[in-house]
């Protein structure tokens, strides 16, 4: 493959909001990210840079990698967008223009849609932390999709919520772009198999911490299962002030949200009993994942989540294809992402992503997890 010289010292990246380090230094190369650091989706935002800070790190600490004979550091460039689309490509702009950044790390579709507008033009990558299924679909040769998409959660989900839960839902999802999606597909999926939705009243999960008045309108209806989800943190909220109120049946969380975080921010594991969710990183019980939580913990004293997982796994897996072609060209690394995943050392890589598609999807097992007497199970997908 052809081979792009190594990155010079760039222009020292102008902060806005929370920027982690200054413009890379010759033989650095700059990655970006852009997401909610600050706002009600703060933790969710956090929890994704520490992977890619973990990853960065590592890779230094080993020497960095090969770039034209020259050995290559990692310099993250991050910046908060608070959850908004418009701050997200005006993050992206300044990452490219002041940073020089091949690449870009952004964990909200409404961003991921709004770096898509133009990344091809400006030529990088759009490393996208979220589920839904279209953001491969529109044919964005530059866009790489990290996590597997909810729709076979959203079959799953109903399938086993209408077994075993109750017919009728209460939607008390978010209002962000991802979680409407999210919302329009499971109604769809839940009428369709004969489930009736009984009330639907999403909520703002990224201003707000009181969600008593929207939460009653949907206990109003006497539900046998809820909707719930945007970030962990508010979702936990949901779900406190919902069993408050006196509900007692089970939940459909949806994936952004992790039922082990839900549980501690809502009051412990009693709190979600029923609740019907993807598998915590916590429960996986492969070398890679235990290695991955162990030196997690180690670093930052709590359990890591997938969000972290998974970000950190695909940044070593860009570095990886970055060293195995000399190349900081995005359309280079992007050929070469998939071979370098399948090669990489199991311990970079917790979740056991084996490819990625030609559209774009890394290669993993899609999950589902339940609560049942306290404890969360891991269930098989039909």
């Amino acid at each position: 493959m052809k081979k792009v010289k190594a990155l010079g010292q760039a222009v020292a990246a102008a902060t806005l909001g929370m920027t982690m380090t200054a413009g890379a230094m010759a033989g650095e190369v700059n990655i970006g990210f852009t997401g909610p650091l600050s706002g009600g989706a703060a933790l969710y935002g956090e929890n994704t840079l520490s992977g890619l800070r973990m990853a960065a790190e590592e890779i230094n600490a080993a020497g960095g990698f090969d770039l034209d004979g020259e050995k290559t550091t990692i310099n993250l460039v991050a910046l908060d967008d608070r959850y908004s689309p418009a701050q997200a490509a005006t993050n992206a702009k300044r990452l490219t223009q002041e940073s020089n950044v091949p690449a870009i790390f952004i964990p909200h579709s409404g961003g991921v849609f709004a770096l898509q507008d133009f990344n091809e033009e400006d030529n990088f990558l759009v490393m996208a932390y979220t589920s839904v299924p279209t953001v491969t679909e529109k044919g964005n040769s530059l866009t790489l999709r990290i996590p597997p998409t909810f729709d076979g959660y959203v079959r799953a989900f109903t399938d086993y919520a209408l077994e075993n839960l109750g017919t009728t839902l209460g939607m008390a999802g978010a209002t962000h772009e991802y979680a409407k999606i999210w919302a329009s597909m499971i109604e769809k999926e839940w009428t369709s198999k004969g489930g009736t939705v009984v009330a639907n009243n999403p909520m703002d999960y990224n201003k707000s911490a009181d969600f008593f008045t929207g939460v009653s309108r949907i206990i109003a209806e006497n539900p046998e299962v809820m909707f719930v989800g945007g970030a962990s943190e508010p979702t936990g909220l949901v779900v406190q002030q919902a069993r408050q109120m006196g509900f007692q049946g089970g939940f459909i969380v949806m994936d952004q949200a992790k039922i082990d975080e839900v549980a501690e921010v809502a009051g412990g594991m009693e709190m979600v009993e029923g609740a019907i969710g993807v598998v915590p990183l916590s429960v996986y019980e492969t070398e890679a994942a235990k290695s991955f939580i162990e030196r997690y913990q180690d670093k930052y004293g709590k359990m890591p989540g997938s969000e972290a997982a998974y970000n950190y796994l695909a940044l070593h897996g860009l570095v990886e294809a970055m060293d195995a072609t000399e190349s900081t060209d995005p359309k280079v690394i992007r050929g070469a992402i998939g071979n370098a995943l399948a090669d990489m050392e199991t311990s970079k890589n917790p979740y056991e992503v084996t490819d990625v598609t030609d559209k774009g999807g890394f290669v993993t097992e899609t999950t589902l997890a339940v609560v049942k007497d306290g404890k969360i199970v891991r269930e098989a997908i039909e």
